[in-house]
């Protein structure tokens, strides 16, 4: 299995000791967990984008690019970048800028975005997310791979012989597919060959078991290579300690005064309150990553069981002091990792990925995975000839 760490940079006030944090102070600590996460063996670090509620992450590309300068190795991605209420001529601009500044270590998660309220912002109507958001990615598609591109829809204005610059590093980038409560989007991953990324944020695990096996069933219907239909999973919140009773204890009170906090009316996308209201009960059945190292890695070896993901993605608690996340980052390299990358092997990033090889830290040998892909896939539909 591989690791990515992931900062949709909440803003909020810390419900049990009332501490807050300033947004520069908040900025400087993702790009310094990305950094340690680099150093500590992580293979991707991530920023989401939020555009309504107390979040920082509206501006992720740039965050992004400041992670792309500062990193060399570690596999750079959103999570998600909301191309439902974005323009795909802008996305495939600013993110082959920081596929460029990283050599090639980017990989886009696109989605609809579960915040309702940033729609109207964008002159999106709620009920049109959907259909953007497909429409938008076919013609992200078209402007990474193509040059010259002319297109209509109805999302934007129409493009008339455009070439996208800067061009991406090495053929277009990989982009995935982010899945949270519905089979959309994990029916538009499979319908073109992309990886899926579950939420597996708020909800039971069975959930997001129905919406992996949807997509997994329907990525072969549509003929592609299953070897490359790869899984990614988030988690809810990370904390460890030397005891599961010791995690619950020093964590509980600050979980437990979020969730009442988040599934108030209006606090939340209606449909998409947390399930699990107590600690115990997170813990437990929960997506929560909460325990001691052997109880953290015996919970994503569960979640494996039933997803048989690739990417396990990890979000540090943060809010507590910055230098508590960094030792608990530095815990979940040395004790959690290792076990979970033994227990559970994957292709993901191998040389058996034709993204594996893509960026220049790991040798540039692939000049155009997505050309590669593409090639295999046409080959296969073939007819064959005796």
């Amino acid at each position: 299995m591989k690791f990515q760490v992931l900062d949709i940079l909440p803003n909020i006030t810390n419900p049990v000791t009332g501490r807050e944090i300033r947004p520069d102070e908040r900025f400087s600590q993702a790009l310094t967990s990305a950094r340690y996460a680099e150093e500590f063996g992580f293979d991707a670090v991530a920023i989401g984008e939020r555009h309504a509620g107390a979040f920082l992450s509206s501006g992720a590309g740039v965050l992004l690019g400041a992670v792309a300068a500062t990193t060399s190795r570690v596999r750079i991605m959103t999570g998600v970048s909301v191309l439902s209420i974005a323009d795909p001529l802008r996305v495939a601009e600013d993110y082959a800028t920081v596929d460029q500044l990283s050599r090639g270590r980017l990989e886009l998660v696109i989605g609809k975005g579960n915040e309702l309220r940033q729609l109207p912002m964008f002159g999106i109507t709620n009920g049109d997310q959907w259909d953007a958001l497909a429409e938008k990615y076919e013609l992200l598609r078209r402007l990474w791979r193509e040059e010259n591109v002319t297109w209509q829809g109805r999302f934007r204005a129409p493009l008339d012989e455009v070439t996208s610059l800067p061009r991406p590093y090495a053929g277009a980038p990989r982009v995935w597919h982010g899945s949270a409560t519905t089979q959309t989007s994990a029916e538009l991953a499979a319908t073109w060959g992309d990886p899926l990324f579950s939420a597996n944020a708020i909800q039971p695990r069975d959930n997001y078991t129905v919406l992996i096996d949807h997509y997994r069933q329907r990525y072969a219907e549509h003929g592609h290579d299953p070897r490359l239909a790869y899984v990614g999973a988030g988690a809810g919140f990370l904390f460890l300690a030397d005891t599961t009773q010791q995690a619950r204890e020093a964590f509980g009170p600050t979980y437990e005064k979020i969730v009442a906090y988040f599934n108030q009316p209006g606090n939340h996308t209606p449909g998409n309150a947390m399930t699990f209201a107590t600690i115990d009960d997170a813990i437990a059945r929960g997506p929560v990553l909460v325990g001691s190292p052997q109880q953290v890695a015996e919970k994503i070896l569960w979640f494996h069981e039933a997803f048989g993901h690739d990417l396990q993605s990890f979000s540090l608690p943060t809010m507590i002091p910055h230098e508590q996340q960094l030792a608990m980052l530095e815990r979940l390299a040395a004790d959690v990792i290792p076990v979970v990358r033994k227990a559970a092997p994957t292709t993901l990033w191998s040389d058996q990925d034709p993204y594996g090889g893509r960026p220049a830290a790991y040798g540039r040998t692939t000049p155009d995975a997505a050309a590669e892909i593409e090639k295999a896939r046409t080959s296969s539909e073939a007819p064959h000839r005796g």
